[in-house]
């Protein structure tokens, strides 16, 4: 039955990790304007209730902030479990905390190494692992951060891009595992998105680029809400969101 094209996620429960700032921060709002209730994980409890307060004021929308490190599969699996206790489905997954630290392969340390490893590839698997059992109950959908770094050669940094190149091949076997039960899996792909991403090397897109000269998180929240706002049996395979001369170099 089509949706409400004016409020398409009424009546559905969203979880977002990551949510505490950037994409994740706009997702939320974006998936509260579209009718959903919103389930917040970051690690930052502070940041996430403050964009949870924003939330509730300018939406109908109902939120719950779960504090979560989802590198620890115990606290997914708690967070997962709170989104379901709290509104009695989970319809909507937003896997998107990341971390990106440009280091060498020479020069990285092992603590950066495991820092992307652990958040970037193992953070994702925790989250599909928990979420998938509910997501089967009613045509979930599943959606994955992902980056031009996965379908592209990143020099600067091949362990972020060998992060989301890990995502895109699970995103694309775990649609081909879990279709036929009525779940959607999608891959988002930014370049440079005007966020505090890159902070770890005290580098901030955001304070790289100004505004108008990059992606804004607004529009890639916006991707992800067009996505999820699919009818079953349709979804959508993966969107590439690039600024317009990121062909140029190549």
């Amino acid at each position: 039955m089509p949706r409400d094209s004016t409020n398409p996620l009424a009546g559905q429960t969203a979880l977002v990790t990551g949510a505490s700032s950037g994409i994740g921060a706009a997702t939320v709002k974006q998936l509260a304007a579209d009718g959903a209730d919103i389930v917040l994980a970051a690690r930052s409890e502070d940041e996430l209730e403050s964009v949870a307060a924003d939330v509730e004021a300018a939406t109908d929308a109902e939120t719950r902030v779960v504090r979560t490190d989802v590198t620890d599969p115990d606290q997914v699996a708690a967070a997962v479990e709170a989104t379901v206790e709290t509104f009695g489905s989970l319809d909507i997954v937003v896997a998107n905390a990341g971390l990106g630290i440009d280091e060498s392969v020479e020069e990285m340390s092992n603590e950066s190494y495991r820092a992307m490893m652990d958040v970037n590839v193992d953070g994702a698997f925790y989250t599909a692992q928990a979420a998938l059992p509910h997501l089967r109950e009613g045509d979930g959908s599943l959606v994955f951060v992902s980056s031009f770094s996965g379908q592209y050669p990143r020099p600067k940094n091949p362990v972020y891009a060998a992060t989301k190149w890990w995502i895109r091949g699970f995103a694309l076997s775990l649609q081909g595992a879990v279709g036929e039960d009525g779940i959607g899996v999608t891959q988002i792909n930014p370049t440079e998105v005007r966020t505090d991403f890159g902070s770890e090397d005290d580098n901030p897109m955001n304070e790289r680029f100004e505004e108008g000269e990059v992606t804004e998180a607004s529009e890639v929240a916006d991707a992800i809400a067009f996505a999820v706002a699919q009818n079953p049996p349709t979804h959508i395979n993966s969107i590439d969101i690039y600024r317009r001369d990121k062909f140029t170099h190549f």
